[in-house]
């Protein structure tokens, strides 16, 4: 694909982050935009910014929980309907929350409902759209996985299971798909993204879509790591991961605007496997020399030594 111009692209997660940067992006690009999210005020808010940035391409908002199948037959539909089409050309499946830390103590509806978003997500539109890409002359799905799809850590000693799980599927999936496609659609191409600490309101996201912070889960996350909690109110507590999310959305080395201008260009330059952020590198690279020791404790020094991660491991 060697222009967005005058395509049409399926936007999830539109409402905020590198969702809302991919739109505004694509729609300064002359690409057409159907984008969901479960917040309609966010998409609002995205659509103003793409009007402001005076983008006159045909951008419709679908509110979408992309983890139930109805609701991404449903979504479907309105984009055909909404743009006359029976055909799409770009499929940017971004939507994903974080959660379900532990598998052996965690919360069963925490866990679920993040693999069912992250994985569940990808899986249910990837479904539902894939006729329309079929239907295209040329045409792109663009899955993001993350580090945490060929590093399923955050540290040595902060489970992190569900989100890992699901980015893994993702890429594994992505990866599957470039033989399909060869045989079946080869007018199609394949995209796994796999971003570091890129600046965007996951954090926060996540929270709201748990139901807002557990404090008692958060309560004892921190005192196996050492921290008195025992001195701090519920109030305290809830505004401390509320403090962490904004801080790693506004301290992050890589904006969202940048990590969308990485995989915009990975896409039209055919990189099937697209790093974002100086951090994604590196950890790519100490990954793959050393394999075994990936979940040791001093391999997340060895990440730090690189200058990463160094707020995110305290």
């Amino acid at each position: 694909m060697e222009t967005f111009s005058g395509r049409l692209a399926v936007v999830t997660g539109g409402g905020t982050g590198m969702g809302r940067e991919l739109v505004r992006q694509l729609a300064a690009a002359g690409c057409n935009v159907a984008m969901c999210d479960i917040d309609e005020d966010n998409m609002a808010a995205t659509a103003r910014l793409v009007a402001d940035d005076g983008s006159a391409v045909a951008l419709s908002s679908h509110r979408c929980d992309v983890a139930d199948a109805t609701q991404v037959d449903a979504f479907r539909a309105a984009v055909e309907a909404t743009h006359a089409t029976d055909h799409i050309e770009l499929l940017f499946n971004n939507a994903g929350i974080g959660g379900g830390g532990s598998f052996v103590s965690g919360d069963r509806t925490a866990w679920d409902r993040t693999f069912d978003i992250c994985w569940g997500g990808v899986y249910n539109c990837a479904r539902a759209f894939m006729p329309l890409l079929v239907n295209s002359d040329e045409g792109a799905i663009v899955n993001t996985s993350s580090v945490n799809g060929f590093w399923a850590s955050i540290g040595p000693d902060l489970p992190h299971t569900a989100y890992c799980a699901a980015k893994f599927a993702v890429k594994g999936f992505t990866e599957a798909l470039i033989a399909d496609f060869r045989v079946n659609a080869p007018h199609l191409s394949a995209h796994v993204v796999m971003p570091g600490h890129i600046g965007t309101s996951i954090a926060l996201n996540s929270t709201a879509a748990h139901g807002g912070v557990d404090v008692v889960a958060v309560r004892k996350q921190l005192a196996e790591r050492g921290l008195p909690v025992d001195q701090l109110t519920d109030d305290q507590v809830e505004a401390l991961v509320i403090e962490r999310a904004e801080a790693f959305r506004d301290d992050a080395p890589t904006t969202a605007a940048q990590a969308a201008g990485i995989i915009l260009d990975g896409v039209l330059s055919g990189q099937w496997r697209i790093l974002v952020g100086d951090d994604a590198d590196d950890i790519d690279e100490l990954v793959r020399s050393d394999p075994w020791h990936a979940y040791e404790p001093e391999f997340m020094q060895r990440i730090i030594e690189r200058g990463h991660f160094d707020g995110l491991a305290r």
